[in-house]
C-alpha cells in the first residue's frame, strides 16, 4: 500500500516532476521538454539556470548565508541603492515574498498616519479580483471569498470597490481612510490592466486628498511588462511599492519600496523580519538586476512581446469559437477562453506548453524574459495546436 502523502493538501498539482531547467524549457526525469511559459508564476524571470545567477549564487553560497539584521549586509546596501536609483524610492525594506513586502506597504502607510498624528486613519481601498497574498490581512485586502472562507472575520481596514470604478473609489473615501492599493495589471485577476489614464486619477485622488498611493507589483514588475515597473507606462510615480517574483529570477525575495516621506514612520523596533535581505538572496537579486538593467534588455523583451501579442492576435481572429479575448501589456500576456480555461490549458500542456490559470476564464502567458522570437513563435505554435484540439473536442461533443 502506498503511504500517502505528508504534504498539506492545499494544491491541486499537475503530474510533472521536472528535474532540471534550461533557459525556457524544463525537463521532466522522463526527459521529456517542456516550454515554460509559466516561469514558476512570473518568478523565473530569466529562465531556468541562467549563468550569471548561478554564478552569483554559487560564490556567495561558498562565503556567507545568514546573519540577520542584527548586522550589515553589504549586499542590501548595493541592491537597496540600485532599487534607489531605478526608481521613485528612496527606502527599501527586504523581504522573502510578495506577501510579506504587501505587509509592510500596509504597516508602512498606517505608520505614516500614525505618526502624523492620524491613527484613526487605516483603511485601505483595493479593487475587486485583487490578489496580494495569503497572510491574514492580504487575504482581506484581496477580498477574496475563496481565500476568506473558514479563516475567522476578515481582518478590518480594507474596502473594496469594483474593479476599474474611480467613483466607487472616490465615493468610498474618508475620514479613515489611509491609501489605495492597487496591482496596476492583475495577475490572479485575469490580465485585467488598470488604464493609464485611471493610475494617473488615482494618483491625483492620493494628491488632494493626503492619501498614499501603494501599487502592488509582484507580478508586473521587473520587466514584465516591458518597462522596468509597470507604472512606468503611466508616468505616475506610488508612494508605497510591493516587489518580488521577477527580482529574485526564482530565489526567494520580495522587496517594500516607499518615498522617504511615506516611510518616516517606520523606525526601528517597528517591523523586522530573520531572513529578509540575507546574503544569498541580496547576491541573486543584484544578479538579475544585472541583466535586467543592461541596456537593451527591456528593448528586446519589448520586441519579442510583439511578436507574441500579434501572434495571439491572429490566433484569436482564426480561433474565435476558442480564444474571447487577448489581454496584457509586455511578456504578461493572458487568454480570455470561450469554453472553460482548464480545457485549452490541457491542451496546451498536451502540446508541451505550460501556462497558469487566472481569475476572469484566463489563461496566463509568462514566459521568461528572455525569451527569443524564435521560442515565442513556437510558443505559438503550440497555441494553434491546442486550439486546434479544442476545437476538434467541441465538434466531436457537439
Amino acid at each position: 500500500m502506498t503511504k500517502a502523502t505528508p504534504l498539506y493538501q492545499t494544491y491541486n498539482r499537475a503530474p510533472l516532476r521536472f528535474e532540471r531547467g534550461e533557459g525556457v524549457w524544463l525537463v521532466t526525469e522522463s526527459g521529456e521538454r517542456y516550454l515554460d511559459f509559466a516561469a514558476g508564476v512570473a518568478v523565473n524571470s530569466l529562465g531556468h539556470a541562467h549563468p550569471h545567477l548561478v554564478e552569483a549564487l554559487k560564490a556567495q553560497a561558498e562565503k556567507l548565508w545568514h546573519v540577520s539584521n542584527l548586522y550589515d549586509v553589504p549586499g542590501q546596501e548595493t541592491l537597496g541603492r540600485r532599487l534607489t536609483e531605478a526608481t521613485f524610492a528612496d527606502r527599501v525594506f527586504f523581504t522573502n515574498s510578495g506577501a510579506e513586502a504587501l505587509e509592510c506597504a500596509i504597516k508602512t502607510a498606517r505608520r505614516y498616519h500614525f505618526t502624523k498624528g492620524h491613527p484613526e486613519k487605516f483603511h485601505i481601498i483595493t479593487m475587486e479580483g485583487a490578489f496580494h497574498g495569503r497572510t491574514i490581512a492580504t487575504i482581506a485586502a484581496g477580498g477574496q471569498e475563496k481565500y476568506l472562507e473558514g479563516f475567522g472575520p476578515k481582518a478590518p481596514g480594507f474596502d473594496q470597490v469594483p474593479f476599474g470604478d474611480i467613483d466607487a473609489v472616490k465615493a468610498t473615501i474618508s475620514d479613515a481612510t489611509a491609501a489605495i492599493l492597487v496591482e496596476p495589471v492583475q495577475g490572479e485577476g485575469g490580465i485585467r490592466a488598470i488604464p493609464v489614464e485611471m493610475l494617473r486619477e488615482l494618483r491625483a485622488i492620493c494628491d488632494e486628498h493626503d492619501l498614499l498611493l501603494i501599487l502592488d507589483e509582484v507580478q508586473s514588475g521587473v520587466g514584465r511588462t516591458g518597462k522596468f515597473f509597470a507604472h512606468e507606462w503611466a508616468g505616475i510615480t506610488p508612494d508605497i511599492m510591493a516587489v518580488a517574483k521577477g527580482i529574485g529570477g526564482g530565489f526567494p525575495l520580495g522587496a517594500c519600496l516607499a518615498t522617504e516621506e511615506a516611510s518616516i514612520g517606520m523606525k526601528a523596533g517597528t517591523h523586522g523580519s530573520t531572513y529578509g535581505g540575507n546574503p544569498l538572496a541580496m547576491a541573486v537579486g543584484n544578479a538579475v538586476l544585472d541583466v535586467v538593467l543592461a541596456d537593451g534588455f527591456l528593448d528586446q523583451v519589448r520586441d519579442v512581446a510583439l511578436v507574441f501579442r500579434q501572434g495571439l492576435a491572429s490566433l484569436q481572429d482564426r480561433f474565435p469559437d476558442v480564444i474571447a479575448e487577448i489581454r496584457g501589456e509586455g511578456l504578461m500576456l493572458g487568454i480570455k477562453a470561450k469554453g472553460p480555461n482548464t480545457d485549452l490549458l490541457m491542451a496546451m500542456r498536451d502540446q508541451h506548453l505550460l501556462g497558469v490559470p487566472a481569475g476572469d476564464n484566463v489563461i496566463r502567458l509568462l514566459p521568461p524574459l528572455v525569451t527569443t522570437a524564435e521560442e515565442a513563435r513556437d510558443g505559438l505554435r503550440r497555441i494553434e495546436l491546442a486550439a486546434e484540439k479544442v476545437r476538434e473536442k467541441a465538434a466531436a461533443i457537439a
